[in-house]
């Protein structure tokens, strides 16, 4: 009995463990995103600017932001986002999608890539955080 309360005890706290570094990796993330400001938006009232609002990104197909003029190759790449593909893509956004028009050295710390993506898919398609 001792040790299925501890096992319970032990799993109860890496989930609130795991929530917390979540909560975190999205604050650090929304700091990051300052980096982005210039070209995107996100949020609830976000717009296209230089690039297209990222609202809902996390499973949107590449090239289909409404209202956005898109680059052949970000149209034609074939890519849902998610996860691991904006992962490598915000590494080098040139070596992942030849021809795109993003001007942008990209993210080469991992973690900070990380933290990105938990702010950024932590936003819908109406800009409403989840």
């Amino acid at each position: 009995m001792k040790k299925l309360t501890l096992s319970a005890l032990v799993a109860l706290t890496s989930m609130t463990a795991a929530s917390a570094a979540m909560a975190q990796d999205a604050a650090a993330g929304k700091t990051s995103f300052n980096k982005c400001l210039a070209c995107h938006a996100i949020g609830e009232g976000a717009k296209n600017k230089v690039g297209p609002e990222l609202n809902g990104l996390d499973g949107r197909h590449s090239g289909t932001a409404p209202g956005y003029n898109y680059s052949d190759a970000n149209k034609n790449s074939g890519i849902t986002w998610g996860k691991d593909v904006f992962l490598e893509y915000i590494k080098d956004p040139k070596a992942k999608i030849p021809g795109t028009k993003m001007v942008f050295a990209g993210i080469k710390n991992e973690k900070e890539a990380n933290d990105l993506w938990a702010y950024v898919s932590s936003f819908d398609k109406d800009g409403k955080q989840k």
